[in-house]
């Protein structure tokens, strides 16, 4: 029978529930796990507000993340408050695909926590100042000013939020600085040979002129439709809370490492140094691999590695016609002028030449492309020096802005012609641009899984995307052929000198030889390298780890399907499910497979 109730009946019944005396009905599993996760995005965007502003979310534009050591303890408690509301809930009454929800909501924030507890916090810079641990890091002190280039400024209000965030820069320079001070007390510090390059890059950014800081840039390019008042209120703004805070705060910035931090810092390198320096080691290395493989396993790994690409470069070498030694053929691609281009700008022209040759190529492989766009662009100035050869920026989450490969045209006679394919593959497409717009454009997950990374599903990815190239048409040259495999070896190189210098000893320079004893890239390069692993260890073992496993995916579904296996429909199962940790991904890949077996 139905009831008709009365405005009044049903405004007497909402007071009831809200007051407490009728008790509204528990919410069911499935929508308690659908509140918890939404609203802890929310709490994520809020709490990093850089991160929600790379998003395209403008909320929280007028402000830097809380860096305080006070904000970072209530965040770590927060997150073991989320934990105990996640044990309230019964994952057994969950759909299979709300526990996989459930699992690595879970299990991001269980990580959360270890690094807490190991107060990795207490490092909060280094000489990459924030790369290569992606846009959910704060930005580093260098490189705060390049978040200009990633925002929109189409209102008075975006400029106003800007200025507002250039007069608590102040502030944020000065939690980092209190992070790093008390890192000194821990004796959790970077080794020297790389804080060492962090006073010259402040120095390029102590400019004399005001307008011609980075921080200054959207005061460069209003839109039209602001009038000139407008333009000149603004302009002054800006120029005056750089004047005031920004400038200051770096010259701060630069003191306090230059007199206090270096000088306290030690002259080795490698995590073993630190106290708990081999259990820092290990969480990294579990965290980055997304497996329980052991520093020493992995150190194995890398080795086997090494061996099988050298006789595999022997074999390309030989198609090349070059007689000789491996070595002799590194010096030749390293030295031979034929294999650099004279000037930055004809680099960067031959690189999004190269990018407009493989986007038609990609239908081949795949099925599902990306619908967001993607720029080739400069490594910024400031940076380039010190950082490798390329790296990638993600688009907007809201489709605003483009992705961004970025190429270093650093001194482009240190840049071969014969490491532009693999390395366009990975940081644009199929590579990173591909892996992370796809996933942001799954709008049947959550959001913490559509801007979710995990490094190994990521960065395996990229080097996985690297040995399409023959699949793609791109190795026309057999010098293709072999810059694809130095590349690889790269890889396999991280493997061993990561795990050498963190927790077997080894020395900078020994891992720098090593390196160049194995691989055919230049020593700026190397030397680039190997320093970031000593600021980041364990985010080398990834890429690796990554790859053989999606490799060895790929091949188990070949296998299992025979002359059925599609590999654009393989691709789809992979990517489409966003970021997975390595174990997930293995699990989904087989359900895929044993699907595809049934539909026969």
């Amino acid at each position: 029978m139905r009831h008709s109730w009365s405005r009044a009946a049903v405004c007497a019944l909402v007071l009831l529930i809200s007051s407490g005396v009728v008790e509204s009905r528990p919410a069911s599993p499935s929508a308690a796990l659908s509140a918890l996760v939404t609203r802890e995005w929310e709490y994520q965007l809020e709490h990093s507000p850089t991160f929600a502003s790379v998003l395209g979310d403008r909320r929280w534009n007028d402000r830097w993340d809380d860096r305080s050591i006070g904000a970072i303890a209530a965040d770590h408690q927060h997150n073991l408050a989320v934990l105990k509301k996640l044990d309230a809930i019964p994952r057994a009454s969950l759909s299979a695909a709300e526990r996989l929800n459930y699992d690595l909501f879970r299990r991001d924030r269980e990580w959360w926590v270890e690094a807490y507890e190991l107060h990795w916090h207490l490092l909060p810079t280094d000489h990459m100042g924030g790369l290569p641990e992606g846009i959910r890091q704060p930005p580093g002190v260098q490189t705060a000013g390049q978040l200009a280039s990633q925002l929109r400024f189409e209102t008075i209000k975006d400029y106003e939020d800007w200025i507002a965030r250039l007069e608590t820069f102040d502030r944020y320079v000065a939690q980092v600085t209190a992070l790093m001070r008390e890192g000194i007390g821990d004796k959790l510090i970077h080794p020297r040979i790389i804080l060492d390059r962090i006073p010259a890059q402040l120095d390029k950014l102590l400019v004399g002129a005001v307008t011609s800081s980075g921080f200054y840039v959207p005061f460069t390019r209003f839109p039209a439709a602001f009038s000139r008042t407008e333009k000149a209120r603004l302009a002054a703004a800006g120029e005056k809370a750089i004047r005031g805070h920004v400038l200051p705060a770096l010259r701060r910035f630069r003191a306090f490492v230059a007199n206090e931090y270096i000088p306290a810092a030690p002259t080795a390198v490698g995590a073993w140094q630190w106290p708990r320096g081999r259990e820092i080691y290990a969480y990294w290395a579990r965290r980055y691999t997304t497996t329980d493989l052991t520093p020493d396993q992995l150190h194995a790994m890398g080795l086997a590695e090494v061996a099988r690409l050298r006789r595999e470069m022997e074999r390309a070498m030989a198609s090349t016609g070059f007689r000789g030694t491996l070595p002799a053929f590194f010096r030749h691609l390293r030295t031979s002028p034929r294999f650099y281009y004279r000037t930055g700008d004809e680099l960067l022209l031959h690189y999004r030449d190269l990018a407009k040759r493989i986007d038609p190529s990609l239908v081949k492989l795949f099925r599902t492309l990306p619908r967001l766009p993607y720029a080739v662009e400069p490594t910024p100035a400031e940076m380039a020096p010190d950082v490798t050869t390329g790296f990638y920026y993600p688009a907007a989450g809201d489709g605003s802005r483009p992705g961004t490969y970025f190429v270093n045209l650093y001194r482009p006679e240190t840049r071969p012609k014969w490491e532009m394919v693999p390395l366009t593959l990975h940081e644009a497409v199929p590579g990173h641009h591909m892996q992370t717009s796809l996933a942001a454009e799954q709008k049947g997950l959550p959001a913490f899984r559509r801007f979710g990374y995990y490094t190994a599903y990521g960065e395996g990815w990229g080097l996985y995307s690297e040995t399409l190239a023959g699949e793609l048409g791109l190795l026309d040259d057999p010098y293709d052929r072999f810059g694809q495999l130095a590349y690889e070896m790269w890889r396999a190189v991280r493997l061993v000198v990561d795990t050498g210098m963190h927790t077997r000893r080894w020395t900078r320079e020994r891992a720098l030889a090593y390196f160049l004893e194995n691989s055919p890239r230049q020593r700026l390069d190397a030397t680039n390298e190997i320093d970031r692993y000593i600021a980041t260890p364990g985010q080398a073992l990834a890429y690796k780890v990554g790859q053989l496993k999606i490799r060895e995916l790929r091949t188990r579904a070949e296998r299992a399907l025979g002359d059925r296996f599609d590999v654009r429909a393989f691709h789809d199962a992979v990517l489409l499910g966003g970021s997975l940790p390595l174990d997930v991904l293995e699990r989904q890949i087989d359900a895929w497979i044993a699907a595809q077996r049934r539909s026969r």
